[in-house]
């Protein structure tokens, strides 16, 4: 079989297809900004619609559980509907329905907003990568997937600092409208530049014929929400010590179990797993998952850690993620230019080597680390993952028919999510967990008559009765700091402990690009993929 995107059917679109790039790439750099953007804003919409801090969170959830249930049917929307006419959907319903966040009122309103909104993200990266996969020839499409990556890390890079400047001098409110300018480039480009091969309108074609499966759509979408509530609440709600988290987490596998038995055996399914029998396709997923979870939840614990011990703002702690965005972009150009000179297996090894020994030096880091070092050990973190994400992304089509791109898109962004969402719930947990038991350890040391404890307390002491308090009240307090501080050095050993662990899985991940079959030098036509079988 012919690669997918080696399309080998010669179409070529009428526009240049760097055009196509960027067009495309608008619209996803709209929609990630708008995600971090969203996570900055939390306590300011909490505040202004007269919600708890635990109600704001349906703001992000909603969004995540609506994306969630697109992602993995996004193939098959394409397929029947047509990929530009489902991708102008998205970005049209994305826009619409940012607007409606702004303009809510109340809470209930803003979470419906966001459903609806995160349906129309939902749908984006798989057709766009879709899109890139049949635009460009397969010794070019690395340098596509750059520019791609660039968007999707540039995008939460520059989120948080933007929010926090959008709701400090205006308000919550315009993180939503700006989509808007955005949204409306994005259609008119769209409509201009992005057009459908020949394969894909025979697909279209076949696809309205064949009946819709109702059952696996339904499956799907209870399937997987549950799923995404399951991953996004449970630390919050103590996991399975909740009766509502059990009753997710049981449905959310009967039903996605019930629903790869239903699929396997469709001869039209909504999701096509059996493509995950190709062994490049089956690789690439796995190994999306894990870069979710590393990505992810890299983002997440580092602003955590600084927020949360070394007392930075976000906007603090977004400063500090900013240039790693930067260098991540700079090194997506030179791992798209490095693809076609180097073997992708060989760069995904050594991106993962990288990846892990970043994610290590990060155990380094105490209570006392400057800004700078903080600053300069994240952006040392990323340098190896667009040597990762680009590759993989290009070797997931290898051996594919190019009638099944929209369905190995929509796979591979739905394993990567799936990913995010899970390393972030996982490691959450972990870190809340494990702090329990640092702590328990540490204070077993912390005992009257040892002599650290005794020269803390004594120092301690000495300075508050140097601001006038009596002896009992220094000693009361100076106990409160010492709890404090316990509770501080316990839960950066956590992290530490968390950073380890990321960095390991890491390295087993190294040997696995081989099993990967590079793409053919020469690609010839494939009736097969031609007809769409």
């Amino acid at each position: 079989m012919s690669s997918s995107g080696e399309s080998g059917l010669g179409w070529v679109p009428r526009h240049n297809p760097w055009l196509v790039a960027l067009t495309v790439t608008l619209a996803t750099f709209m929609e990630v900004l708008d995600t971090s953007i969203a996570n900055v804003a939390l306590p300011h919409i909490a505040g202004t619609l007269g919600a708890s801090q635990e109600e704001a969170t349906w703001v992000l959830t909603s969004y995540l559980v609506s994306s969630a249930v697109v992602l993995p049917i996004s193939g098959w929307l394409s397929n029947r509907f047509g990929r530009k006419k489902f991708y102008m959907t998205c970005v049209a319903l994305f826009t619409i329905c940012s607007v409606l966040c702004g303009f809510a009122q109340t809470l209930p309103i803003l979470i419906i907003a966001r459903i609806l909104q995160g349906a129309g993200g939902g749908g984006l990266a798989p057709s766009e990568q879709a899109i890139l996969a049949d635009t460009f020839p397969i010794e070019k499409r690395g340098q596509a997937f750059a520019l791609y990556g660039m968007a999707v890390v540039v995008a939460p890079a520059i989120g948080p600092t933007l929010g926090g400047w959008i709701t400090d001098n205006f308000n919550w409110h315009w993180i939503f409208f700006i989509n808007l300018p955005v949204g409306l480039l994005s259609l008119y480009l769209s409509n201009r530049m992005v057009e459908d091969p020949p394969h894909l309108k025979i697909r279209k074609q076949q696809a309205m014929k064949a009946k819709i499966d109702f059952v696996g759509l339904g499956l799907v979408a209870i399937g997987v929400g549950c799923l995404e509530f399951t991953l996004d609440k449970g630390q919050e709600k103590d996991w399975f010590g909740s009766p509502m988290i059990i009753a997710f987490a049981t449905t959310a596998v009967v039903v996605l179990i019930a629903f790869a038995i239903w699929e396997w055996q469709h001869p039209d399914p909504i999701v096509d797993l059996k493509l995950l029998k190709n062994r490049n396709f089956g690789t690439a997923v796995f190994l999306q998952l894990i870069l979710g979870m590393v990505l992810f939840g890299s983002t997440v614990l580092i602003p955590q850690y600084l927020q949360g011990l070394l007392g930075y703002t976000a906007e603090q702690a977004g400063k500090v993620l900013s240039p790693a965005g930067f260098v991540m972009m700079a090194m997506m150009l030179v791992a798209g230019r490095s693809l076609g000179k180097f073997d992708p297996r060989v760069m995904v090894a050594l991106g993962y080597i990288a990846t892990a020994a970043g994610i290590y030096n990060l155990t380094r880091l105490d209570l006392n680390t400057a800004y700078a070092t903080v600053t300069w050990w994240r952006a040392l973190q990323v340098v190896g993952l667009p040597f990762v994400f680009i590759p993989i992304s290009t070797l997931n089509y290898v051996g594919v028919p190019a009638s099944k791109t929209n369905q190995i898109s929509s796979l591979s962004n739905f394993a990567r999510n799936l990913g995010g969402s899970a390393g972030t719930a996982l490691l959450t947990t972990f870190i809340a967990r494990s702090a329990q038991t640092h702590q328990a350890g540490l204070a077993a040391n912390v005992i009257p008559g040892s002599v650290p404890y005794k020269l803390y307390m004594g120092r301690m002491m000495t300075m508050l009765e140097a601001t006038g308090m009596s002896a009992g009240q220094a000693s009361q307090i100076a106990v409160g700091q010492a709890y404090r501080e316990m509770l501080r050095q316990s839960s950066m050993l956590s992290y530490k402990n968390a950073f380890l662990i990321l960095s390991c899985i890491l390295i087993c991940l190294v040997p696995l690009p081989f099993l990967m079959r590079l793409p053919p030098k020469r690609v010839k036509v494939d009736p097969e993929a031609l007809g769409g079988h």
